[in-house]
């Protein structure tokens, strides 16, 4: 197997080859297809709900598969829509939800709703996108992360977000070095230690982003055997946030962490 960060830049620099070859796997134009001919004929959350194959389609665009079970719970969702602060999606930790609300926004549109192209070309989109992280997940799930986080990090505006996305925070606790078990700690004592050790703002560089992802890449083949790539990864580890410890003693200094001072 080839290192992660190897994988990812394979696919990343060329992401349009990339995603046209996950179009055209059969089962994919096949989804695809019936979703275009059919989404915009659902006039109600009824009708949406009650069609397996567009709904869950939908779900997997929205990086939800695992909730599509839970028709109940998304009727919820888009039933209250986003437009009221205390909507159901709005007062959700996971933005996917009200993303979700907001791409099928029948509360605001009603029968128009899924007329727009978010809800169509811009839907399929995503659902190609989801695949190809699925499918390189399925070989090596640190290429799946990079791929999700490249994605998400420019939109990310405070670490809480971070902690409430279970793959964004992954991603940061490899790149820190961190133990699985700082995800234990308190969530304000997290935001901080984190805020102290990131700065978002590099996000939205995508050369310092690109140097993170080397980081996060070394560090998690590092941790689970596979090869490391070169050298410049490497460096990264020994290099920029060298002081964080890794283990027990990490998390115990975390615990005692008194906020708003290190």
């Amino acid at each position: 197997m080839i290192s992660t960060m190897t994988q990812y830049q394979l696919v990343n620099g060329n992401l349009d080859r990339s995603m046209r070859v996950v179009a055209a796997d059969p089962i994919v134009e096949r989804e695809t297809e019936y979703y275009l001919e059919n989404i915009g004929d659902v006039k109600t959350i009824d009708e949406f709900l009650e069609d397996d194959r567009l709904f869950s389609y939908a779900m997997k665009a929205a990086g939800l598969s695992d909730m599509t079970y839970a028709k109940a719970f998304m009727r919820k969702v888009l039933e209250e829509g986003t437009d009221d602060r205390n909507a159901f999606a709005n007062r959700l930790a996971d933005e996917r939800y009200k993303d979700f609300a907001k791409t099928f926004n029948f509360v605001r549109y009603g029968e128009a709703a899924t007329s727009f192209e978010r809800a169509g070309q811009g839907v399929v989109d995503k659902y190609h996108r989801q695949t190809l992280e699925e499918n390189e997940g399925n070989t090596n799930d640190g290429v799946r992360l990079a791929l999700y986080f490249t994605r998400k990090a420019p939109d990310i505006s405070n670490v809480y977000e971070i902690l409430a996305d279970k793959a964004l925070a992954q991603v940061v606790y490899a790149a820190l070095g961190l133990p699985d078990s700082f995800a234990t700690a308190n969530i304000d004592k997290q935001a901080a230690y984190i805020e102290n050790n990131i700065d978002l703002a590099d996000f939205q560089d995508p050369e310092k982003l690109d140097k993170f992802m080397q980081r996060f890449s070394a560090m998690y083949d590092m941790k689970n055997g596979l090869p490391l790539a070169t050298s410049p990864a490497l460096q990264l580890i020994s290099s920029a946030n060298s002081t964080v410890a890794i283990g027990q003693d990490l998390l115990t200094s975390i615990q005692t962490l008194k906020l708003g001072g290190f």
